[in-house]
């Protein structure tokens, strides 16, 4: 009986949230589109994104609010724990994405921007935990040698954050191995950056060369 009507409790729960997310869209068509309509509207002629940014696909990070920046500003590219796994012969969306961005967008940054509180890194971290998660236990181990790297970063005191940040000094190494982005980087017209953004406080930190964060 008590399971009976917390599954009708969360589906009830469920159906507002879906009721609310139809009234955004309403609000958005009502109030926020027609005073940009000419924005969006200049859209429709092409992207010229000067940012792509590889983050977490964490429902907490919201690049845009973050960054203060508009439709059509970053390309994006948001995985399980903001990874770029190493360059292979098999196809990904990830490597497609970026490969896009670079060659046919000739996006000139990329950032790699963790977050605190990751989930894929805390699971990354605690050996075993996604056992039950067959797909995501595969994904974040193409990240395992960020385990190896926590001291070598600096910025942080506690541990999660450290390999948050290790991760994005690993998924730096790994977009080098990408021929687009060693294409741009031997020619000098493609920088790459490493971020980790704590949204609890609105801080954003940025990696030196030698994987110190600081906070910009």
């Amino acid at each position: 009986m008590i399971r009976w009507a917390l599954a009708r409790q969360r589906a009830r729960e469920r159906i507002s949230l879906m009721e609310s997310i139809l009234e955004g869209i309403d609000r958005f068509q009502k109030s926020v589109f027609p005073k940009r309509r000419e924005a969006f509207e200049a859209l429709g002629g092409g992207q010229q994104p000067k940012i792509l940014l590889v983050t977490c696909s964490d429902s907490r990070i919201d690049p845009s609010m973050f960054t203060q920046t508009d439709p059509g500003e970053i390309f994006a590219v948001r995985n399980a724990g903001n990874l770029v796994a190493p360059h292979s012969a098999a196809p990904s969306a990830e490597a497609a994405t970026i490969e896009y961005g670079i060659e046919a967008l000739g996006i000139p940054d990329i950032v790699v921007c963790g977050h605190t509180h990751c989930g894929a890194m805390a699971a990354l971290g605690q050996r075993g935990s996604a056992d039950g998660l067959p797909s995501v236990k595969a994904w974040i181990e193409t990240s395992t040698a960020s385990l190896d790297r926590c001291d070598e970063v600096s910025g942080f005191d506690d541990d999660l954050t450290r390999l948050v940040a290790a991760n994005v000094c690993q998924q730096l190494e790994h977009l080098r191995g990408h021929p687009s982005v060693a294409k741009g980087l031997e020619a000098g017209t493609l920088r790459l950056h490493g971020w980790v953004y704590d949204f609890e406080r609105g801080d954003v930190y940025a990696c030196d060369e030698n994987g110190s964060f600081s906070k910009v």
